[in-house]
């Protein structure tokens, strides 16, 4: 049986627990919130005329961004993937018709 905890992020001043079952999840999630500190420090450095919503705006459309990107990578990465396994038996089938 698998045991859960809570961990308690503070994203711009406000605690947000987070359900964890494994301590990987958990390295993970208190990476993602020291990432979005970093990023809100570096905005306010940036747009000291915005507010913190604007910043929470930004990222948020960063992070969409950036995980359409991975996306569509492991995409393109699967189906290369499968051209080259039907590359690979259209050889064997090729390589076995010039031997009869």
């Amino acid at each position: 049986m698998s045991r859960k905890w809570t961990v308690n992020i503070k994203i711009a001043e406000r605690e947000y627990p987070f359900p964890v079952e494994k301590e990987e999840d958990e390295e993970r999630i208190r990476k993602a919130g020291q990432l979005i500190k970093e990023r809100l420090v570096q905005y306010k450095r940036l747009y000291s005329d915005r507010d913190i919503q604007d910043f929470l705006a930004y990222m948020a459309i960063q992070f969409a961004v950036k995980t359409m990107e991975l996306e569509t990578k492991a995409s393109s990465t699967e189906q290369a993937d499968k051209l080259k396994q039907l590359n690979d038996q259209l050889d064997i089938f090729l390589n076995q018709s010039a031997d009869c």
